[in-house]
């Protein structure tokens, strides 16, 4: 059996009925596992150089990082992905972890002000390096306008109707390039929609923190309704999963009801989590503030509270 990554067209139809044992048996999509390999070790590379240059990077980044890498390989590199070719439900659970998991945990990892810390600094004067295109590629027009909640919010909800109750979806699931094709869009719209509202790593878009939560959860609702639609449905509504192989004893309706429920029940939980994160992030930012505060203070003697003594003295000696 070829495991690199199959289409409906060259997928074995005698896969044993579903359990998670085998599901989680390694099962490596090459194009997945290559890039997987090929985040941990740029990664990797950017905290061992900053380590070597006595620079401290959080431990929490590293940890959330790699379990966001290992989170996609964990859906792309296992026989959860063959499963996924004939199952809705398990298909289901891929597009959820691939689209709401795996990117708050990579964005966690603060992966590209790592980037910017590590890369090296051009040699010479006006010439560009990869710290400096990095640089010029997250303040270009491009990124102020993929990363803009008018353009994040419609792509995160066409993501799901545009995709799964049009044909677009069955000829994406009828070849390998168009399956990895639809999971690296999968990530990437995940990316860039969370990216803004997690705030880790600079981008042209950085609003306030309510704002942030605002985008968060104006996603949310389409994402319950596509799942209570697909739970709701008295007949399958993509043709992909319409026929299972009949070694699965799988009716397609329940299946569908199925991958429904965890469409809907996932909305909850990335927004939850960011949310967390948000908050925490908001506490942070005014404790900094408020020690910042304090430090001037300190520095120039609190001369604004010896301004207002100040003006309460004259206020006092004029009513005299």
């Amino acid at each position: 059996m070829d495991h690199s990554g199959h289409g409906m067209h060259d997928m074995p139809m005698d896969l044993p009925p579903f359990t998670l044992g085998r599901a989680l048996e390694f099962s490596p999509d090459v194009f997945f596992l290559a890039g997987c390999l090929l985040a941990l070790g740029l990664y990797g590379w950017g905290v061992v150089r900053l380590r070597r240059r006595g620079d401290a990077w959080p431990v929490g980044r590293i940890v959330s990082f790699v379990v966001g890498v290992l989170s996609i390989a964990l859906v792309m590199c296992t026989r959860l992905n063959d499963y996924g070719m004939v199952m809705f439900s398990v298909h289901m659970v891929q597009h959820m972890v691939i689209s709401m998991l795996s990117p708050i945990l990579l964005l966690l990892g603060a992966p590209v002000t790592l980037a910017l810390r590590a890369l090296p600094v051009a040699s010479r004067r006006g010439a560009k390096g990869p710290r400096e295109l990095l640089l010029a590629l997250l303040h270009s027009r491009y990124m102020r306008i993929i990363t803009h909640p008018v353009f994040t919010i419609p792509l995160f909800i066409a993501s799901l109707y545009g995709l799964y109750f049009t044909p677009l979806f069955d000829f994406l699931m009828g070849s390998r390039p168009g399956h990895i094709a639809m999971m690296v869009h999968f990530l990437a719209v995940g990316l860039v929609f969370f990216w803004p509202i997690m705030g880790v790593d600079p981008g042209p878009h950085r609003p306030g923190y309510v704002m942030r939560m605002l985008e968060l959860f104006a996603g949310m609702p389409f994402h319950a309704f596509f799942g209570i639609a697909l739970m709701m449905a008295t007949e399958p509504m993509v043709k992909a999963y319409e026929n299972p192989p009949a070694s699965l004893g799988l009716d397609a309706l329940a299946d569908q009801n199925a991958a429904g429920g965890i469409a809907w029940a996932f909305s909850e939980i990335p927004s939850v989590l960011v949310l967390i994160a948000l908050v925490y992030q908001w506490y942070r930012s005014e404790q900094r503030q408020a020690v910042r505060k304090d430090r001037a203070a300190d520095r120039d003697g609190d001369k604004e509270l010896e301004a207002y003594n100040a003006y309460l003295a004259s206020l006092q000696a004029r009513g005299r």
